[in-house]
């Protein structure tokens, strides 16, 4: 039981209900996920199982889109319609206005995370200070924002936008910025996540639809649906390595292009995929000069 199985979050769940969930689905505790989503969204949450949990911090770094409901003229402390409202105007918005005004934020810049998240400050999380009534400053993080396409206008107030950005987007604060720009504040009252990396909502699976398969067919059934974290990596250069190499990879050894018989040339710290002799994806690699060469070295492990 070791890939990544993709799962349809819904709202009202947190990420943590969903990976519990897949503990008991996949019989094992070794489970993790890449990328958290708030209780009030929904959508893509992959969910990496056994050794594919190596693959974590690679996947939470890859880009990420969203269909975000978004609504302005209403401002709350969370940044979401789950929050206190602190202040309404009567707004009536076109697209080309929102449109206009979301164009400012496409690109790299700050942005500043809100109260309410995950994020770490001296120990505590951000949104149990939040809760407690206190505020800290927050250090503006850099992000890319790639596009933001008004998708439709449901009223004079609310739209759904779909934003594609980098990792570390908090799209609540995107909301509130839009608004700000717009001169009336904004909130989000819906949001779902469409794709992460190279999985998107097609591969996802329902919780409900899970638990079905597992009262008909077992933890057998959930592996069926797993996914090779091979697909994580389907961006870096693949190396093929004989069954001599392999199994030297495979110890720990570096293994040098020119004595491998590698002809391709890789840049400074560049990751590989590796495959043994059989076509078997087995590790990440990473290419450095070593003692006596230019060599590639396994650095993270996907079997044995």
């Amino acid at each position: 039981m070791d890939g990544i199985i993709i799962v349809y979050k819904p709202r009202g769940y947190t990420s943590h209900d969903a990976v519990a969930r897949m503990k008991r689905f996949c019989n094992t505790r070794r489970i993790g996920h890449a990328g958290t989503l708030d209780p009030m969204a929904e959508g893509v949450l992959p969910v990496l199982v056994g050794k594919a949990c190596a693959a974590q911090e690679y996947l939470q770094d890859h880009d990420k889109s969203y269909l975000a409901g978004m609504r302005f003229g209403t401002v709350t402390d969370t940044g979401d319609m789950t929050g206190n409202i602190i202040s309404q105007k009567e707004v009536v918005l076109d697209t080309e206005t929102v449109n206009e005004a979301a164009k400012a934020f496409i690109g790299n810049i700050k942005q500043v995370p809100p109260m309410y998240s995950a994020i770490k400050i001296g120990g505590k999380r951000l949104y149990d200070l939040a809760r407690e009534g206190v505020t800290v400053e927050r250090k503006a993080r850099d992000i890319n924002i790639y596009s933001i396409e008004i998708a439709e206008k449901l009223n004079d107030t609310d739209f759904l936008v779909r934003v594609f950005c980098s990792k570390g987007t908090y799209i609540r604060t995107l909301c509130e910025d839009i608004g700000e720009k717009l001169g009336c504040g904004g909130t989000l009252f819906s949001l779902c996540r469409e794709t992460c990396g190279d999985f998107s909502l097609s591969d996802a699976v329902s919780i409900e639809e899970l638990e079905k398969i597992y009262e008909e067919k077992g933890s057998e059934g959930i592996g069926n649906l797993l996914f090779s974290p091979e697909k994580v990596f389907l961006n870096c250069k693949k190396i093929k390595l004989s069954a001599f190499y392999s199994r030297l990879c495979k110890n720990g050894c570096e293994i040098y292009l020119k004595k491998a018989g590698i002809k391709e040339s890789f840049q400074k710290d560049e990751k590989i995929r590796l495959y043994d002799s059989d076509g078997n994806f087995f590790a990440i690699g990473k290419v450095a000069d070593f003692p006596n060469g230019e060599a590639v070295k396994a650095t993270v492990r996907f079997c044995d």
